[in-house]
């Protein structure tokens, strides 16, 4: 086949013709739907009769949209215009394998400051919802009872996830198309108290076995029996596909369980030793980076007295611990002070607590580690953030916290603060009345959910583009 390959290339879309080049086309990536029309060096690939400009490639979809997608792959600019609906327009981009180039398109860079309300989407299903997680890739599941309900990026809702009436205790998600859950019973749907779920179809794909054998470690514990456990608190390490899960036995015994994601098997165990306090913990973080540690935090009310500690696998050693045990009066009687969130924040070196009040407090990572000792009332306590106003809520849930992109976000009542800079000052505050408090948020795929404790209704918020000045 001889004579150069043409650069213009002509589509038919449902009986509309379009031209355009194969450098535009080049935009849309290898493993987008017209990657197959490109051979290894993005020239276009001839058919066995030649190929000329006259020829048309007939795509039977939508052409109106078709329109839209093609001048995002032109401009880099997302404009729909009035006679084409959001929804047909993810469809037709899913279908073309530009999916992601809609959403950086529609998504500015997330910036706490910048996030406006999009839209509430009503609860389907009786009683609270008790807790919210990002997709990464834009969607969310939203746990009711025993029940989980997972919304796509386009916020439709994929089958539920039924644990048979086994309440959540926490659910996560591995990847867009899995969902990990753990539950309160190991019966029913969950008899390992642990499930790895399709987010598309709700299928249960596997079970984990939530179990720990006692070994020479442990002499005083029935050695070499198999204990079950219940799985509580979950944590996902996307690095080296690690799923952990605290821990606790039918005779108050706790730990922390490692499985793997991709085969469900389990890895390890952290058994609680005598002096160093685990607890029924509330909140897992996986610590990457220098530290490759895992964040376990037993908080108040779970517990009368609040434990933190960072837990290094590859030594199976607790490097530092934290306790309100035995510290002054004023952090152990004083409810103000009470520990109800943890995070770790590794860019800033440091843990930040909150209490129920939005008092935010500090701890120095880099004091911490290497201590093996438990501190006691070595949080540096602001009440900066104390700003609010107006009436509590007859039923106000206890504050959240959680890290992204660099800024800090706490929760409190129907409303999240964002904090930035290295002194973390409060900057600005995401505030939706109804529904009532918030009792849980969480960010990903750079979006913020929020859901609502009482109206069983979760908030969307997000960062739109700046408007297109003609």
């Amino acid at each position: 086949m001889g004579g150069a390959r043409p650069d213009r290339i002509r589509f038919n879309v449902g009986g509309q013709i379009f031209e355009t080049t194969a450098t535009t086309l080049a935009n849309a990536g290898r493993n987008s739907f017209f990657g197959v029309i490109f051979d290894d060096n993005w020239d276009v690939l001839y058919n066995e009769g030649g190929f000329s400009q006259s020829q048309e490639l007939f795509i039977d979809r939508n052409p109106d949209c078709f329109a839209v997608l093609l001048n995002l792959l032109r401009t880099g600019d997302l404009n729909i215009p009035p006679n084409v609906s959001e929804k047909s327009l993810y469809r037709e981009a899913s279908f073309y394998g530009i999916l992601d180039h809609v959403r950086a398109a529609k998504w500015g860079q997330f910036d706490g400051n910048r996030l406006r309300l999009s839209r509430s989407v009503s609860g389907r299903a009786p009683g609270d919802g008790t807790a919210i997680r990002a997709g990464p890739d834009g969607g969310c599941c939203v746990a009711h009872g025993s029940i989980v309900h997972v919304y796509d990026w386009m916020l439709e809702e994929h089958p539920p996830l039924n644990l048979d009436h086994q309440r959540v205790n926490d659910v996560g998600f591995i990847d867009a198309d899995n969902i990990v859950i753990s539950a309160c019973e190991r019966l029913g749907t969950l008899d390992g108290g642990m499930g790895l779920f399709s987010s598309t179809t709700g299928e249960l794909r596997y079970k984990f076995e939530v179990s720990h054998i006692n070994s020479h470690e442990n002499k005083d514990r029935d050695k070499g029996a198999k204990k079950g456990f219940t799985a509580g608190a979950l944590c996902v390490n996307p690095d080296d596909y690690r799923i952990f899960s605290s821990c606790r036995g039918r005779s108050n015994e706790y730990g922390i369980g490692v499985w793997d994601q991709v085969t469900g098997k389990q890895m390890d165990f952290f058994y609680e030793s005598p002096g160093w306090s685990l607890g029924d913990a509330d909140k897992l973080q996986w610590l990457g980076g220098v530290y490759n540690c895992l964040l376990v935090a037993t908080l108040f009310p779970r517990k009368d007295n609040c434990y933190i500690s960072l837990l290094d696998f590859r030594s199976r050693d607790m490097v530092w611990s934290w306790s309100d045990i035995g510290a002054p009066l004023t952090l152990t009687v004083v409810d103000e002070k009470r520990v109800r969130d943890a995070v770790a924040m590794e860019e800033a070196n440091s843990i930040c607590v909150v209490n129920e009040y939005e008092d935010l407090g500090f701890m120095d990572l880099r004091m911490m580690m290497g201590s093996r000792s438990t501190s006691i009332g070595s949080i540096r306590w602001s009440s900066r953030s104390r700003l609010m106003k107006g009436v509590m809520p007859d039923e106000p849930c206890y504050p959240k916290l959680a890290v992204h992109g660099g800024q800090l976000f706490s929760s409190m009542n129907d409303c999240i603060s964002v904090f930035c800079g290295s002194d973390w000052v409060l900057t600005s505050r995401l505030k939706r009345s109804y529904g009532g408090s918030i009792c849980d948020f969480s960010i990903g795929g750079d979006r913020l959910f929020a859901l609502h404790s009482e109206e069983n209704v979760f908030d969307i918020w997000e960062v739109t583009p700046p408007p297109i000045i003609l």
